[in-house]
């Protein structure tokens, strides 16, 4: 049997979160993006907030020119982000929740019930050919509401698994295992991310309904100690390494 190829999507966020540590233009986060896809990555991911703590619209605006991969937007569903979407027409916008107090987003979107507020920023997207992707927990009934909204893509918020030990993992995990094949049972795209790391990645890219994987916090920072290009080489590696051997594919 031949596995199913697992996407990488990197996130340069954080690179962006340096740079605006001194206020100057060092480092640049789409140089990031440039070495992430050089190094083997799939698309390249960027969260522009409400509050700009991180990527800026400038960043946006020149990852959308100058990076030769697929570009997904991550966006909270306001009537600013989709103006700034429709505008740089991504090839995707992952709809995540938001708040000004948060580190980094705290768990998935609530879909089903914010499905009316939901669905015309979801309309507008899907119009312009922008591919929707909702960012949620691994519930059934986050992955119903995201079929009734029509949206061709979830990403399953994968923290608290990244988070958890021993059988509390092994729960997590479970869920997953299970969210991933009611999406692919009600012909949604699945995703996964938020936390992974070398340690936990495996158990996930192993999940053969999931097509992609979006990773950014954990390469920039080990990029610290091992270079962006190594570090993201060897997530690839693992990844591939993980799916191939839930599949028995030995050409892998």
């Amino acid at each position: 049997m031949t596995a199913r190829y697992l996407r990488l999507g990197v996130n340069i966020d954080h690179v962006a979160t340096i740079r605006n540590a001194r206020g100057g233009p060092h480092p640049d986060p789409v140089r990031a993006a440039r070495a992430a896809v050089e190094a083997g990555a799939d698309g390249i991911t960027a969260h522009l907030r409400e509050d700009r703590r991180h990527i800026s619209d400038a960043d946006i605006e020149r990852l959308a020119r100058e990076i030769d991969r697929p570009l997904n937007l991550e966006m909270a569903a306001t009537g600013e982000m989709l103006e700034i979407a429709l505008r740089h027409t991504p090839h995707a916008a992952c709809i995540v929740p938001e708040k000004r107090t948060e580190v980094t987003t705290e768990g998935g979107l609530d879909a089903a019930s914010l499905h009316n507020h939901l669905y015309p920023v979801v309309d507008r997207l899907s119009e312009a050919g922008i591919r929707v992707s909702l960012f949620i927990e691994a519930d059934p009934r986050q992955l119903e509401a995201a079929a009734r909204l029509k949206a061709p893509v979830v990403e399953l918020h994968v923290g608290a698994y990244c988070d958890a030990e021993g059988a509390e993992r092994a729960r997590h995990l479970e869920r997953i295992r299970a969210a991933a094949a009611l999406a692919e049972e009600l012909g949604i795209e699945c995703h996964a991310g938020h936390g992974l790391g070398f340690d936990t990645v495996g158990p996930i890219a192993a999940i053969e309904s999931l097509v992609e994987l979006n990773i950014g916090h954990f390469l920039v920072g080990e990029a610290i100690f091992g270079g962006l290009d190594s570090t993201i080489k060897r997530m690839r590696a693992l990844m591939d390494k993980a799916r191939a051997e839930a599949t028995g594919d030995k050409c892998a």
